[in-house]
């Protein structure tokens, strides 16, 4: 493999060798680009994450917007950068978030990226047949372990019975305390686990709006509460608060619960919001992960998002935070340390995270076949994860009607949730779609496949904002005056290429308006 940063590459065949910063002089049918990493014993662990992570966004957004590359397969190559058989902790921390990252993007481009995972130590210029073979399988993200193709599903497991963390009557410290979550673990924390000290972090403290309330709650039910006026993402403050809380007793555990969302699609994800979510999700967990390595910590709880694991459009920064959570639980894990990532799906109670999601963006979360969690299901759930022996864990509902519904267009991470059915002798509809279009349309006058065409586009429209009835989707309106933003705008390309078999531009609703 040749260095690239000048934009250079090796070419074996089809298939073009890329390592470094630059885009590839040569096109070819596969492109294999191998992202840097961070293996966590830097000194400056988050800020290398982030570094490569920021990389990895302009690169792509480069690849992506580059016509020439317009009929390439990408594939991104990390190392140990997931954990996949038993015992097998993340080795690459950058690359556990730039797998998030990299999961939102193919949500966006179908079909045009794949992820591999390979072993510390391996060649990846020597992996010509090994990754013809990942490309030809028409998996999205493969891990090669000892010639093997591993691609990663989700599974339902048995709710563990016991397993309640022995607190020990020391400090629990929750981050995001003053957040809707942050506020559910706390109570539930003192309420059902007894534990009798919390130390409440957050941007304001106890000047956030229902700090004071939350206090009496929590004190009438006979914990002592320390709130902290601290972002986490600020190592210095964060040392000193908790160096102050260990003046008054032990620190025994830890719940990460901040965030932030800053969404928007590949093409506009712009460096300040990347940074912006990163900072609560990467430096917060790392300074926390660093600070409390003396004490004696009994549980190292992280909330983390379904947005890492299925690679949810239009967030590709906040799935890159929540990917690297899943790895830093991974990596704390096969150190001896405790951790645990819980993957939170929708929750039912808004918070400033889910409070800006609408009806459309909820109708799209449905239509994935996820179910939004109450409260006291969230709650159980916590623990239940928390005695779970897998350091990263899925808390979501499913609504498995949804999920057969959409057959293979279901999310390949939770086609195991729902038993397989027979194929149709018709065969798949994708696959098939572009056949009966265009032999809908070939023998058409010029008018007939103008109306075709249109009651095509209506009823994808119709559907992605929850019409129920197409005709209420005026063909002369323009996108925007329908409520149209640039999620919906890429949903309906995605769902126009699947049914026509064509490769429409992102920008085909402002290519062509109406």
């Amino acid at each position: 493999m040749v260095e690239s940063g000048s934009g250079s590459g090796s070419v074996l065949g089809d298939v073009v060798f890329v390592g470094g910063g630059g885009l590839p002089d040569e096109v070819a049918g596969t492109v294999v680009w191998e992202v840097p990493g961070v293996d966590g014993v830097g000194v400056d662990v988050a800020g290398g994450v982030r570094g490569v992570v920021g990389g990895v966004l302009g690169w792509l957004r480069g690849w992506l917007g580059d016509g020439r590359f317009e009929g390439s397969r990408l594939v991104v190559v990390t190392r140990g950068a997931v954990g996949v058989v038993e015992g097998e902790g993340v080795v690459d921390l950058a690359g556990a978030a730039v797998w998030g990252l990299v999961r939102s993007a193919q949500s966006e481009y179908p079909g045009r990226i794949v992820l591999v995972d390979v072993e510390p130590g391996v060649v990846v210029g020597e992996l010509g047949g090994v990754l013809g073979a990942v490309v030809g399988s028409g998996l999205g993200e493969v891990a090669v372990r000892g010639g093997r193709l591993l691609a990663p599903r989700l599974v339902p497991v048995p709710v563990p019975v016991g397993g309640v963390v022995e607190w020990g009557g020391g400090t629990v410290v929750v981050s995001g305390a003053t957040g809707t979550l942050g506020r559910l673990v706390a109570r539930h924390l003192v309420a059902v686990h007894g534990v009798r000290s919390l130390l409440l972090l957050s941007r304001r403290g106890e000047a956030a709006e229902g700090a004071s309330g939350l206090r009496a709650e929590l004190e009438g039910l006979g914990a002592r509460v320390v709130f902290g006026a601290c972002d986490v993402g600020d190592r210095e403050a964060l040392a000193g608060v908790l160096e102050a809380a260990r003046a008054k007793g032990p620190l025994v555990g830890v719940v990460h619960t901040a965030g932030v969302a800053m969404d928007g699609v590949l093409g506009e994800m712009s460096g300040e919001r990347l940074e912006g979510v990163l900072r609560p999700k990467v430096d917060g967990a790392w300074n926390l992960h660093e600070l409390t390595q003396g004490d004696d910590v009994r549980a190292f709880v992280l909330y983390s998002s379904l947005a890492g694991l299925l690679g949810t459009a239009g967030q590709a920064n906040y799935a890159a935070g929540n990917a690297f959570l899943d790895g830093l639980a991974s990596w704390r894990r096969a150190r001896g340390l405790s951790a645990v990532s819980m993957v939170w799906g929708l929750w039912e109670e808004s918070s400033g995270i889910s409070g800006g999601l609408g009806e459309v963006d909820l109708r799209r979360l449905s239509r994935m076949g996820l179910r939004a969690l109450s409260s006291s299901e969230g709650v159980g759930l916590f623990d239940a994860a928390l005695g779970s022996s897998d350091p990263v864990v899925a808390l979501t509902g499913v609504d498995v009607g949804a999920l057969r519904a959409r057959g293979e267009e279901a999310p390949a991470l939770l086609r195991s949730l729902v038993p397989a059915r027979r194929r149709s002798g018709s065969g798949d509809r994708v696959e098939g779609s572009e056949q009966s279009l265009g032999a809908r349309v070939a023998g058409l006058s010029a008018d007939e496949r103008v109306r075709v065409l249109t009651d095509l586009v209506q009823g994808v429209v119709a559907a992605i904002l929850g019409h129920d009835d197409p005709r209420e989707v005026e063909a002369d309106r323009a996108f925007q005056e329908l409520g149209f933003d640039s999620l919906n705008a890429v949903e309906l390309r995605n769902r126009l290429n699947a049914l026509s078999g064509l490769r429409l531009a992102n920008t085909v609703v402002f290519d062509y308006p109406s």
